[in-house]
């Protein structure tokens, strides 16, 4: 009896206890949890909504960007800083800055040169002011220091490097984006008499005929002439197309490619900025001599070749064709059998690569599903 009414006494202090003290306790922990969740909550879901709007700005952006095309390897740049071209413009150490602007109306002249040469190259490079063309000169027989004697010695860009053709050096050194800003590319061999030349007067001409692939006409009574098409025409500006069979070709007003149109030798080609983009992709990296490139240069025409290359009569020069590479004096003096053998083996080769660069055409052009030649 004593122990129930104790417990009956005890239990009413217990319930008062729990009441006052633990239950507003739990009430207030309980409340603060809510309080606490409603903000975590809120917070979370503006962090979601925050990354939901990077994310769709992101993508956004990414699509708007993908009309930009960068060049390979500048992805990771701000298009601003990229600098795609270059030029062959030397700049002085110290003093002004170059203000000459070649996209305005300078051009490029690059020769092959070495020493048998001097005296030719000195009369073409004086045909080409300063005012309007760029020089470069590709020494194949390493020789550099021996043109300082010449006034105009310190205005070209000399690379060397011996026993090289002048393709292997256009193919090396005038990528088309270190040359885009030059309106016309004269690549030319050293052995061009010039008298009747006048270079600004050319540069002239083929921008009012529209001609992106030219060169001069060849004066057919002083040069060795190895093409009918490139023979000077005494009475016309500028000829596209030859008339004469050649072999078994007969050429005529209906002739839509080489060697009766379309077509100029490698021995002085001038091209314009678009044309060379083209020509130098086709030039073949190992294949130094350029044979079978001319045949089909048309190509890089930029449109119709039957119109858009062409032989300028006005600017006519002399072809000497002289055999430097393998070894032989400017005099013609008789070769060496050092000389004669490294001469047959340029010849050999050049056929060589010849037949080579034509199987490579027909190869590429039955694998390319996509293209679609348009002489066909």
């Amino acid at each position: 009896m004593v122990s129930n009414s104790m417990s009956q006494k005890v239990e009413p202090k217990r319930l008062r206890l729990f009441t006052h003290c633990f239950l507003p306790i739990m009430l207030m922990l309980s409340a603060a949890f809510f309080i606490g969740s409603a903000f975590v909550i809120t917070d979370y879901k503006e962090t979601i909504l925050g990354w939901g709007s990077i994310i769709t700005l992101q993508y956004k952006r990414s699509i708007g960007c993908k009309v930009q095309c960068k060049p390979n390897g500048s992805e990771m740049l701000p298009e601003g800083i990229i600098s795609q071209t270059s030029n062959l413009e030397m700049q002085s150490l110290w003093g002004p800055k170059n203000k000459k602007n070649p996209k305005l109306s300078m051009n490029l002249l690059a020769i092959a040169v070495g020493m048998k040469q001097k005296e030719s190259v000195n009369k073409i490079i004086k045909k080409f002011p300063e005012s309007d063309f760029v020089l470069m000169l590709f020494h194949y027989d390493g020789i550099v220091d021996k043109w300082k004697d010449l006034e105009w010695n310190d205005q070209p860009i000399h690379v060397s490097a011996v026993n090289q053709t002048k393709w292997w050096f256009a193919k090396r050194f005038l990528h088309p984006d270190i040359v885009t800003e030059y309106a016309y590319i004269f690549l030319w061999d050293e052995d061009l008499g010039v008298e009747n030349f006048n270079a600004k007067r050319y540069v002239s001409i083929i921008k009012e005929e529209g001609l992106e692939i030219s060169q001069p006409a060849i004066d057919p009574g002083k040069s060795e002439l190895h093409h009918p098409l490139t023979s000077r025409e005494s009475k016309t500006r500028v000829h596209r197309r030859t008339y004469t069979k050649i072999g078994r070709t007969k050429c005529d007003g209906n002739s839509t490619g080489p060697p009766c149109t379309g077509f100029v030798e490698m021995m002085a080609p001038v091209f314009s900025r678009a044309s060379w983009r083209c020509a130098w992709h086709m030039i073949q990296n190992d294949l130094v001599y350029g044979w079978g490139v001319d045949f089909q240069l048309g190509y890089c025409a930029q449109g119709n070749r039957t119109q858009n290359i062409g032989i300028v009569d006005a600017e006519y020069v002399v072809h000497n064709a002289l055999p430097t590479l393998g070894g032989a004096e400017a005099d013609k003096e008789p070769l060496t059998t050092h000389e004669s053998h490294g001469r047959s083996e340029v010849r050999r080769l050049s056929y060589v690569e010849l037949e080579t660069f034509k199987r490579r055409w027909k190869k590429a052009v039955e694998k390319d599903e996509c293209w679609i030649d348009p002489y066909q």
